[in-house]
C-alpha cells in the first residue's frame, strides 16, 4: 500500500496472536485495520477469500457504510494492526486524498476477484448440467 508508511509508528494498535480472530463475519464494525506486522486471512462463509500481509487493510466497508462485517479475519501469524475508526477515516480522506484512492483501489480489486469467482462458479455449474 502506498499509505502504509503513514501508520508504521502509530501508537494505537491491537495485537492478535496466531489463531486468534480480529473480527467475525456479521459483527458490527466501528473501525478498519491496517496490518503492520504478521499475516492473516479473510474468510467469508467459512471459505478462504484473501491472505493479508503487511500493508493490507480490512474492515473498510463497516467504516464506510456501517454495515456488519462481511468476513472473518484470523491471524495466521502473530499480528499488529493499526486501528482506524470512523472519525479518523474521515479525517484521512479529507487530509490525505491518496488514502481514499488507495482504499478504493483495493475495494475495486476485491470486487473484481469476487466477480471472477462468481463467473468461474457459474461456468462450472453450466458445464456440469
Amino acid at each position: 500500500m502506498l499509505f502504509f508508511d503513514m501508520f508504521r509508528q502509530d501508537p494505537e494498535f491491537v495485537r492478535v496472536k496466531r489463531g486468534e480472530v480480529l473480527f467475525r463475519e456479521g459483527e458490527d464494525g466501528e473501525a478498519m485495520y491496517v496490518l503492520i506486522e504478521g499475516e492473516a486471512e479473510v474468510t467469508i462463509a467459512g471459505l478462504f477469500f484473501e491472505k493479508c500481509t503487511s500493508g493490507s487493510f480490512v474492515g473498510e466497508l463497516a467504516v464506510i457504510d456501517g454495515s456488519p462485517r462481511v468476513g472473518t479475519v484470523t491471524a495466521t501469524k502473530d499480528c499488529k494492526f493499526v486501528v482506524i475508526d470512523r472519525d479518523r477515516f474521515h479525517f484521512l480522506v479529507d487530509e490525505a486524498p491518496r488514502f481514499a484512492i488507495d482504499v478504493m483501489r483495493v475495494m475495486a480489486d476485491r470486487l473484481r476477484k469476487c466477480d471472477q469467482r462468481i463467473l468461474a462458479s457459474a461456468s462450472e455449474v453450466a458445464s456440469s448440467a
